[in-house]
């Protein structure tokens, strides 16, 4: 997302500026906030964005409502958190997912 501020990783205990280095940090911010299909289009801006899980994480943490945010509309992060209830931390949780997810070989990895 665009307009956000440094996270702070609990796990390594400093601020990230993720931000920064978003796929959308030279998009138009409005586009991003968006309903209906226009939303498709919006996500489409996530694919491949090398901080997506960082971007969807502080949306998860920080509850923020509105808007796409690592690929995810309001509605997708709500359903998320709804049944997640007992996830105290999407930073740690998608960082040590993103971690095992790199840790594996190419191989074993879907095509």
């Amino acid at each position: 997302m665009y307009k956000t501020r440094a996270t702070h990783s609990e796990s390594v205990g400093m601020i990230v500026d993720w931000a920064s280095r978003g796929a959308c940090r030279s998009s138009d911010p409005d586009a991003l906030f968006v309903q209906g299909s226009a939303q498709n289009r919006a996500k489409a801006v996530c694919l491949g964005c090398p901080v997506r899980s960082e971007c969807l994480a502080d949306a998860l943490d920080n509850r923020i409502e509105f808007g796409v945010w690592g690929g995810m509309t309001e509605r997708e992060r709500r359903s998320l958190l709804r049944r997640s209830p007992k996830v105290t931390s999407w930073w740690n949780l998608l960082s040590t997912a993103r971690a095992q997810h790199e840790l594996l070989p190419s191989s074993s990895l879907p095509v």
